[in-house]
């Protein structure tokens, strides 16, 4: 992405999820396309352990942006949604195609980042990102993207890492029971050794961005792992054990004011 107006962190993390697909999330796409319960995070919390979220998806259009392989889109088309999946990452698009063609589930899918999606104002229901722009892109730029795509009264539902989750990461992996940076001052964050950049907001700024772009908070749901949760065999920066004690990731749900 050479377009100045868009953040250089879009080509990083396009470089970064091309290692990371040819990695693991190209294997782990057959598993994640299979027929089954609709979970979040790294812990697979179940939809409806948690007060279903997203609801009823059938028939409603639903754009997730930074789908990767687009397992979650797919998971919403057994579910009766019609999605599209947008990404910038050529080679996660075509794992997603890869598995289309292989289970015969198939929706439209877009090659462009989160931050500047080239379809028309008020095309979409719901939009949803789990893990893909709620983490990865601009929020100064996804957020109102996210709101020119919904129709009046449509949702925006999304998961990211939670906060102090973040205010506990440590640099060389993992996750510590103390604080290992401030509060104040976070956005943008490159890892060291890492090529990707994510984006890390305290909950005060993700409240005055949301309604800034209008959007009334309806929920923020900070998830505790499963009782029986395993240790993730990828996503290994936060272990069962602290996620029993403090929320390890978080979902918003918001909804456009305009309805």
């Amino acid at each position: 992405m050479s377009d100045p107006e868009l953040p250089d962190s879009i080509a990083a993390n396009v470089a970064e999820w091309t290692t990371s697909n040819a990695q693991f999330t190209d294997v782990q796409a057959e598993g994640a396309w299979a027929p089954q319960d609709l979970t979040w995070g790294v812990f697979g919390v179940r939809e409806d352990a948690i007060g279903s979220p997203l609801g009823d998806v059938s028939g409603l259009d639903v754009v997730e942006l930074g789908c990767g392989t687009a397992y979650f889109s797919a998971q919403l088309a057994q579910r009766g949604a019609r999605p599209v999946g947008i990404d910038p990452t050529p080679a996660q698009l075509a794992t997603a195609r890869r598995m289309m063609e292989r289970t015969g589930i198939t929706f439209p899918l877009i090659e462009a980042p989160g931050e500047r999606v080239p379809l028309p104002d008020a095309s979409f229901d719901l939009a949803v990102s789990e893990f893909g722009a709620s983490l990865w892109a601009d929020p100064a730029l996804w957020i109102p993207e996210s709101a020119r795509l919904l129709r009046p009264g449509g949702r925006l539902v999304f998961l990211t890492n939670s906060f102090i989750s973040y205010l506990c990461a440590i640099d060389e992996g993992g996750t510590s029971e103390t604080l290992q940076r401030p509060q104040f001052g976070p956005y943008r964050m490159q890892w060291p050794g890492e090529e990707g950049i994510e984006y890390h907001l305290p909950h005060g700024d993700w409240i005055d961005l949301l309604r800034t772009n209008g959007f009334e908070i309806e929920r923020l749901i900070e998830l505790k792992a499963p009782p029986d949760a395993q240790p993730h065999p990828y996503y290994d920066y936060v272990k069962p054990e602290w996620a029993w004690k403090w929320p390890h990731e978080e979902i918003w749900v918001v909804r456009r004011a305009d309805a």
